[in-house]
């Protein structure tokens, strides 16, 4: 014999919804990995030679719980603890031949945190390198933030952060408690 449970609401044991039913079929599920954010250069960032700037990620892709800042501090405080993954991605460039040293940073308040390093000077200096930088990053949901940070050694000529094609970007999102 078949039977049908019918219901509006799906809670677990402790009371909390998981998804709930508007009774036309349509589902709203718990939000699990939010809050999320990804952003991006909109235009070239000048960055002073051999300087650790912050990458200006100022046009957002998403931003779920109004937790990433994209005019002023350009950074991620989510409201919510847990551990969240965090990439940023930088294209280090320069006008000429001259990129000697490269570094992407994610710091987690006001700290450096994870570091990747890229050094193209083998004898043929690059016009530009890829920072790419990613972690695992525990945040308590109401004072930690994370921010994306690059560094350029430049022979000569004015370096960048690159905008070509969204070519850096800044992201996080929750994947646990």
């Amino acid at each position: 014999m078949a039977g049908i449970i019918k219901v509006n609401q799906y809670q677990d044991f402790n009371g909390n919804t998981l998804f709930t039913s508007d009774g036309s079929g349509n589902l709203t599920t718990q939000k699990i990995n939010y809050p999320a954010f990804e952003a991006y250069l909109s235009a070239n960032q000048s960055v002073s030679d051999a300087t650790i700037t912050k990458g200006e990620f100022d046009t957002e892709v998403l931003d779920t719980d109004n937790c990433y800042d994209n005019t002023t501090n350009y950074r991620f405080t989510p409201n919510v603890a847990g551990k969240y993954f965090v990439t940023g991605h930088i294209q280090a460039a320069v006008a000429s031949d001259n990129l000697y040293d490269g570094i992407g940073r994610i710091y987690k308040n006001g700290s450096s945190y994870r570091e990747t390093r890229v050094n193209p000077q083998n004898g043929s200096p690059e016009r530009e390198v890829t920072l790419h930088t990613t972690a695992i990053i525990d945040m308590n949901g109401t004072t930690d933030y994370v921010e994306y940070f690059g560094y350029i050694d430049v022979g000569g000529g004015s370096p960048q952060f690159s905008s070509d094609d969204k070519g850096s970007y800044f992201s996080a999102y929750r994947i646990g408690s």
